[in-house]
């Protein structure tokens, strides 16, 4: 890998820290270098606060060392006075000569003028430095700020032989319960992780009925989703853990919407006579709700796929064999990555 590509990786590397804490903003990631030396870096941390081109300059520790320096970031520096000043223009303040950019921001207000002020400053400019790779890691900020919608994730195991549930109806209530976790621990653990990282978690009415889900993230340290509900006929009881105050719930109904009785919990009236996702999509959109994990049944799912809404499957394929149960939603995308944790196999596919 060439020098300018292992500093990209860096950022990348980086940025990634911030995912669960920047969003709607994109995760960004920085790098000076003067000679073969790192002499600063910083990343995104949390939205509203400094990015991460200010946090890598006041990290240099002298400062007479930008003048020969280098800068390297994953995204076009901002240009625009939003929650913060534009880290263009303190770019130019600096003195830094040289900037290195993965990818062009998409977004409107960007879209260019970052770079453009860079080289009008008489900065020296290079962009596409491991731009399929910038791309991947602000997939979901991309897809929001171009589709004007969030990007949406469905997540689920399945057994060997294609069963991603037992059928409840078919075996006694302990019966089902032993069967019903396909997979182990540590992929459990893994999922909670990912909650972290999303905006938002949705599962329909029979997931909540069955399973009692408390959509939050007690298996690893970090911010818990606003939690979704789809429940048409307002049948979820108020004893369900979604219902327990601890964090945003937002629960979708075709009736009309009740006053709530805990602060946390927002009802939202769609209409479930056509198809509900293109409405859902675009109120969380209105929300700033960047990304959507969706960990509901086979119904829920399936909808969503024959929508055509959805962007990424995460499906793990475990050892186990179940014979029969409820089979694993059918869909056609492309596989992107495949990889073993904890004798599961997980497969990530994307929409083409």
């Amino acid at each position: 890998m060439l020098q300018h590509e292992l500093y990209m990786q860096r950022c990348l590397d980086l940025a990634q820290n911030g995912a669960g804490y920047v969003s709607p903003n994109p995760l960004v990631g920085c790098v000076i270098t003067n000679g073969d030396k790192i002499i600063g870096e910083g990343w995104h941390r949390k939205f509203g606060e400094a990015h991460a081109e200010v946090n890598a300059i006041h990290q240099v520790k002298d400062k007479a060392l930008l003048k020969t320096s280098t800068l390297y970031v994953n995204l076009e520096p901002c240009s625009h006075h939003g929650k913060t000043p534009p880290c263009a223009d303190l770019i130019i303040q600096s003195g830094i000569p040289r900037v290195i950019v993965g990818m062009k921001d998409p977004y409107y207000k960007v879209a260019g003028t970052g770079i453009a002020m860079l080289q009008q400053a008489g900065i020296e400019v290079s962009v596409g430095i491991l731009q399929d790779e910038c791309r991947w890691l602000n997939r979901r900020f991309i897809h929001f700020v171009t589709q004007k919608k969030p990007y949406v994730i469905l997540k689920w195991a399945q057994t060997q032989d294609g069963f991603i549930a037992p059928d409840a109806n078919k075996l006694t209530p302990h019966d089902f319960e032993v069967k019903r976790h396909i997979t182990g621990f540590i992929v459990q653990k893994l999922v909670h992780r990912w909650r972290t990282e999303e905006d938002a978690i949705l599962v329909g009415t029979h997931t909540v009925l069955t399973d009692n889900p408390a959509l939050n993230t007690r298996a690893w340290k970090g911010r818990n989703p606003l939690r979704i509900a789809l429940d048409k006929n307002l049948r979820i009881p108020h004893t369900a853990k979604i219902y327990d105050g601890s964090q945003p719930t937002l629960i979708y109904t075709d009736k009309n919407t009740p006053i709530p009785t805990d602060a946390s919990v927002n009802y939202r009236t769609i209409d479930f006579s056509t198809d509900i996702w293109p409405q859902i999509l675009s109120d969380l959109y209105e929300q700033n709700i960047q990304s959507l994990i969706v960990e509901g049944g086979l119904h829920t799912l399936q909808t969503i796929i024959d929508s055509n809404c959805w962007n990424e499957i995460q499906c793990f394929t475990t050892p186990t064999i179940l014979a029969e149960g409820i089979a694993a939603p059918v869909f056609h995308g492309q596989p992107v990555s495949e990889s073993t944790i904890d004798q599961s196999k997980l497969t990530v596919y994307i929409n083409t």
